[in-house]
């Protein structure tokens, strides 16, 4: 009888709860949408920042930034759900078997694949080894470094755990620093298409690690 009894009061309590999420769920109008991809622009004066979306973000240890024309978003209208500014960059894919860097050319608003010589390659670098991060200072140094005058570059991928230092054709040394960098990586909340109700820098946070 009690075995019953429990079993009707759960029932009746699961019942009310559902009744009251959907209740809740009518009450905050049409669910919104999440969009997710990497910063190669971010306007603070206009207020408006651009991505690269991740066709794969739902499995972060295998990002797929291929998603054309970028998607252009305005930042929420409250403050305070704006996460941490986010860094644009350029890099979408680094390829240290082929020696490829896949980025984000916005002159053609199209990807361009670069070939590289590989100078000097470092495995299983943790974010917090000396060679990346300052203990000193308690910040990570700041990559990318780029060397016009002797021709390197060197890049730091927190999600590969490698330090890489290259060189690349003469002609890719004019172009900014921030193409051999990877943008940060948001999460965006919206409802109307280009305007974002919420974002998330989750490259700045401590539950995502890139």
């Amino acid at each position: 009888m009690r075995m019953r009894y429990a079993m009707i009061k759960k029932i009746g309590l699961f019942a009310v709860l559902s009744v009251l999420s959907l209740s809740l769920a009518v009450g905050c109008g049409e669910l919104g949408k999440v969009d997710q991809g990497r910063v190669v622009d971010y306007d603070k004066e206009k207020g408006v920042f651009t991505i690269i979306s991740d066709k794969n973000y739902e499995d972060p240890k295998n990002p797929d930034y291929t998603i054309l024309p970028p998607r252009i978003y305005e930042v929420p209208k409250v403050f305070a759900e704006m996460g941490a500014e986010p860094k644009p960059g350029y890099r979408m894919k680094l390829d240290t078997k082929k020696g490829d860097i896949t980025v984000f050319d916005p002159a053609t608003q199209n990807f361009k694949t670069i070939h590289y010589n590989r100078i000097d390659h470092k495995e299983n670098v943790d974010p917090k080894d000396p060679l990346v991060y300052d203990k000193a200072a308690d910040k990570a140094k700041k990559f990318p470094v780029v060397d016009r005058e002797k021709k390197t570059i060197t890049i730091y991928s927190k999600r590969l755990k490698a330090l890489e230092t290259f060189t690349v054709a003469d002609e890719y040394f004019a172009l900014p620093d921030k193409t051999w960098d990877s943008g940060d990586e948001v999460r965006i909340y919206y409802k109307q298409e280009g305007k974002a109700l919420r974002v998330m820098n989750i490259s700045k946070t401590d539950i995502y690690k890139k």
